[in-house]
C-alpha cells in the first residue's frame, strides 16, 4: 500500500475590492485623477493606500473633464480632491 499523502488544502485570500487607481497627482490643487474599476459617488467614503501608507476621506469633489458630476462609472477616469498627496499607483479602496 502507498504512504498516506497528505492533502493540501488551498487556502484563499480574501479579495481586495479595488474601487480605482491614481494615475496621475496634482500637488498644487491637490487633485488625484482616478482610473475607476467600480462606480463612485460623492459622499462616498475611500481609502487610499500606496506602499503601507494609507488615509481614509469622504469623496467631496468629483469631475470628469472638468465638469462637476455626482457619479462616476465603472472605466471612467475622474478628478477627486484629496487631503493628503498620493503617488501614482496608489490603490482607492472602499472604507
Amino acid at each position: 500500500m502507498k504512504a498516506s499523502a497528505k492533502k493540501r488544502v488551498a487556502v484563499k485570500t480574501p479579495k481586495i475590492k479595488i474601487v480605482g487607481r491614481v494615475v496621475h497627482y496634482y500637488d498644487r490643487i491637490q487633485v488625484a485623477i482616478v482610473e475607476l474599476a467600480a462606480p463612485l459617488r460623492l459622499g462616498d467614503m475611500v481609502k487610499i493606500k500606496h506602499h503601507g501608507e494609507e488615509f481614509v476621506q469622504n469623496v467631496d469633489s468629483l469631475q470628469i473633464e472638468h465638469l462637476a458630476v455626482e457619479q462616476a462609472k465603472k472605466k471612467q477616469v475622474v478628478g477627486m480632491k484629496v487631503l493628503m498627496p498620493v503617488h501614482e499607483g496608489a490603490l482607492v479602496l472602499p472604507a
